[in-house]
């Protein structure tokens, strides 16, 4: 493999890094709903929280905040534990509640209608546990939500698109609290051997192959007053989503930070050059990574796992990716991949393949 190839995938870590920077703390909640959902289909839940750095304890603390890329990394364990599950995406969607969005999800149900709080909720995307960008536009017989997917990572694309389009569908029912037929939904990927489902959870026509993910909603519906509209109720519940938002945005977290380093090309993985990278004293980055629950040999060791993976998947032989991983021999590379898979990278990429 030409050395451009090889920087082209950890460019592309790189963007999945940064793209998720953009919302990289939220709540635990949806997390929680994941490994939920992988506990129906037989999947512990120690295996969906593999290399998150997320322990089983957290899941019961409502307070607590993870980061965007955490949550990636428990979606991807559930599509690998799962790939055999037809329509995965759409099974996740559909335990997304509203009070899973804690204040926010008051502040859609008293808004003044479904146009307003959709608007709302997507001025505050940070709140909710979507991937995908989201765009409320008017069209000649209603609403259109647009869901862009241009920045999520390919390998979870689809998974995302339909989990987060069958959440805002089920939005606009509780917020109604009834049926809510819908003009037109379009997705741009092709039609999945699962379509049929798609007829379940989205009530109207459903096309696929189209140009862009779309859900069109008719007039009638989009403009209908909520029948729990609160005037008052809604500019506290306004004044307290920015505050979570004030809050959420001023906390850098130095994990990540360190994470989005060690992702870019060419970049050393020792503590004292990332320290001077990132324009801090070794002894703060450790003190900081400490008080956020891990260390920096962990955060090398999620990162090269996360890159050897994606690494195998681009055909890359065992000893490229030890020397780009920044191995001294191959068989430490071996090692630490069985520590962390329970495979050799060989047996794994077989598995993965088949």
């Amino acid at each position: 493999m030409a050395a451009r190839d090889k920087d082209l995938i950890l460019q592309a870590s790189k963007d999945t890094l940064e793209f998720m920077h953009t919302w990289t703390v939220r709540g635990v909640g949806s997390v929680r709903l994941l490994v939920s959902l992988a506990a129906e289909h037989g999947v512990a839940a120690s295996r969906c929280l593999r290399g998150s750095s997320i322990s089983i304890e957290t899941l019961d603390d409502p307070s607590c905040e993870v980061e965007a890329s955490q949550e990636l990394t428990v979606i991807r364990n559930l599509l690998r534990e799962l790939a055999h599950v037809a329509g995965i995406g759409l099974d996740a969607g559909q335990r997304y509640r509203l009070t899973a969005w804690g204040i926010l999800g008051y502040a859609l149900l008293s808004s003044r209608s479904l146009r307003s709080a959709l608007e709302f909720a997507v001025g505050n995307l940070d709140l909710t546990f979507a991937f995908v960008r989201f765009e409320v536009t008017g069209v000649a017989d209603g609403i259109c939500i647009t869901l862009d997917d241009a920045g999520v990572p390919e390998d979870c694309r689809q998974f995302l698109v339909e989990r987060d389009a069958v959440v805002a569908v089920a939005l606009c029912q509780k917020l109604l609290l009834k049926p809510v037929p819908i003009q037109r939904a379009s997705f741009r990927f092709e039609r999945p051997a699962y379509w049929k489902r798609f007829k379940q959870v989205f009530p109207g026509p459903v096309v696929f192959g189209e140009p862009a993910h779309r859900i069109v909603i008719a007039r009638e519906w989009a403009d209908q007053p909520l029948p729990h509209a609160d005037e008052q109720a809604l500019r506290v519940c306004q004044e307290q989503c920015q505050e979570i938002l004030d809050r959420r945005r001023v906390r850098a977290r130095m994990s990540e930070r360190v994470r989005q380093y060690l992702l870019r090309p060419r970049r050393g993985n020792q503590m004292d050059e990332v320290a001077a990278g990132l324009g801090v004293a070794p002894r703060t980055l450790r003190r900081q990574l400490y008080t956020e629950g891990t260390t920096f040999r962990q955060l090398v060791e999620e990162v090269r796992e996360t890159l050897a993976e994606e690494m195998l998947a681009h055909r890359m032989t065992v000893g490229e990716i030890a020397e780009r991983l920044g191995y001294s021999e191959r068989a430490s590379f071996v090692h630490a991949f069985k520590r962390w898979k329970g495979l050799s990278p060989t047996q794994y990429r077989r598995r993965s393949t088949g």
